[in-house]
């Protein structure tokens, strides 16, 4: 029988925890790592390679549709179950555009995350069995899918000037320097033709890339 590699990310422990129980009472599960954000999701996912990552969508500093991108470009054979408490088409559309075989609602029962990562292990896309079933099938025809306009590090300045990040503390985040995260700025406003901070954090909250209780 082949053990199931799993990391875990969320940027709360308690959550993570309660993940945990009730994986590693499968004997064909075993949780190899875990994360508290994207970053330390990426690091975790290079050097461990896991089978199945269980992620959080809304996260500080970077999200979790970032960090399934990131993690699939490493590594494709990496089966992401994103983790959310939002059924919003944006969050949705993200994650499996990102990469992801899976998604599931935090409000979901125990029951159901083991069918979902057993579900992905087969090479098979899961969608929580509480959101409409039939976005899957528009997602896996390739429908409602748009060429993204921006750079994944566009993404990454975009998301954290919608948290309220200054240019020197993104720059801080990222290892830029302010005036270049100010190039990025200008380029973005350019590229999405919005032009004010309230704009571009609308933008990101629409887009999946932030939310207002992260």
């Amino acid at each position: 029988m082949n053990v199931i590699k799993l990391i875990l990310v969320d940027d709360h422990k308690l959550l993570r925890d309660g993940l945990r129980n009730i994986i590693e009472q499968r004997s064909n599960m075993h949780i190899i790592g875990e994360a508290s954000d994207g970053r330390e999701a990426i690091k975790v996912c290079t050097k461990l390679m896991p089978d199945v990552v269980v992620m959080d969508v809304a996260m500080p500093g970077l999200n979790g549709i970032e960090a399934a991108s990131q993690i699939h470009k490493i590594n494709p054979k990496i089966k992401i179950i994103g983790l959310s408490m939002h059924s919003s088409k944006q969050f949705i559309q993200g994650m499996f555009k990102a990469g992801a075989f899976g998604y599931l609602l935090k409000d979901g029962d125990s029951d159901e995350l083991i069918i979902a990562i057993t579900t992905v292990v087969e090479n098979k896309k899961y969608l929580s069995k509480d959101i409409n079933q039939e976005f899957l099938t528009l997602l896996k025809q390739g429908e409602n899918l748009q060429k993204a306009k921006l750079s994944t590090r566009e993404k990454e300045v975009l998301q954290l000037i919608a948290e309220g990040k200054s240019s020197k503390e993104i720059g801080e985040v990222l290892f830029l320097s302010s005036k270049t995260v100010d190039v990025h700025r200008n380029n973005i406003m350019k590229k999405l033709d919005l032009h004010t901070i309230p704009e571009l954090t609308k933008y990101a909250i629409q887009k999946g890339l932030t939310s207002l209780d992260v």
